[in-house]
């Protein structure tokens, strides 16, 4: 018998996890998280986590499962889903992925791509030129040895940048050249559903929650982690910007128009990288929960 992932995505605050929960429910089955932020317990309302209500709702795992303080790689987590999925596909036919990380999202659906080794001196030159010249030089650079990945990856990120960067120039090819390669087989069939609206109404949905994770107490949050801001996990939209608040460099209203700005700029960067999927099943974010089950159901058959 066959068992089947059905991989929700699409942009940030789109409704992917009002749908993975309705989902979960209608095929009495669990959900896997594949959103990279809200893996951390210390990050939950910047992340737009499921709240407890969402959580009791539908069993969901890789949610607040791990620490900002913690190294977590994508490799790490492609490892530990596969064995989660084994064992849920044990109790059931179909379990239910949700996620806005591309990265995350393709690394349980079809295994990460195997990358040359570099010399590690590489690595340690453009974290030097990171502090020294800060983020957008690296940025500039990789848009001139690789436009795809400039196109493409979180390049606000900058750890993608320095590992796309120090592909680059240590095998003198680009970092997207080894991407979609052959890779590991599943033992299971993914289904891919994507949640999409014009882009006025998803910037419009993104200004709304940013507005919503204030009101929820972002700024407490944010002011908690503070002595953390130098961590990898809290180089992210919603918090660096908040960070530079509270160090005085910017004010408060800046500081979120710029959250929002960058939120948008994320949806944008998700949307390209999900659109390179021609299998996905595209549905508008206002679709009636029976029409995309009924599509789900006709490919499960």
């Amino acid at each position: 018998m066959t068992n089947y992932l059905i991989s929700v995505i699409g942009p940030t605050a789109i409704g992917k996890t009002a749908l993975s929960i309705k989902l979960a429910q209608y095929f009495n089955t669990e959900i896997i998280s594949a959103d990279s932020r809200q893996f951390f317990k210390e990050m939950q309302i910047g992340t737009a986590a499921p709240t407890n209500k969402e959580l009791a709702a539908a069993k969901h795992h890789f949610i607040h499962n791990k620490s900002i303080q913690e190294n977590y790689s994508v490799g790490t987590f492609e490892k530990e889903a596969i064995q989660k999925l084994d064992t849920l596909f044990k109790k059931h036919q179909i379990v239910i992925m949700v996620g806005g990380s591309g990265l995350y999202v393709d690394a349980v659906t079809k295994g990460l791509d195997n990358f040359p080794d570099v010399n590690g001196s590489i690595r340690e030159h453009l974290n030097e030129k990171l502090k020294n010249e800060g983020l957008e030089t690296l940025q500039n650079q990789l848009k001139n040895l690789d436009k795809a990945s400039y196109n493409t990856i979180a390049i606000d990120n900058p750890h993608r940048i320095i590992r796309a960067l120090e592909i680059c120039i240590g095998t003198g090819k680009p970092y997207s050249s080894f991407l979609n390669k052959a890779k590991a087989k599943r033992h299971f069939k993914t289904i891919t559903i994507g949640l999409t609206a014009n882009r006025e109404i998803i910037y419009n949905r993104i200004n709304q929650r940013v507005d919503i994770m204030l009101k929820m107490g972002l700024l407490k949050e944010v002011e908690t982690l503070i002595p953390y801001k130098n961590l990898n996990a809290l180089n992210t939209v919603g918090y660096k910007e908040l960070f530079k608040y509270f160090d005085g460099e910017w004010t408060l209203d800046f500081a979120v128009s710029e959250i929002k700005k960058n939120t948008r700029r994320f949806a944008k960067r998700q949307l390209t990288w999900f659109k390179k999927n021609e299998d996905t099943l595209w549905f508008d974010y206002q679709s009636p929960i029976e029409n995309i089950i009924e599509e789900l159901n006709i490919l499960l058959k």
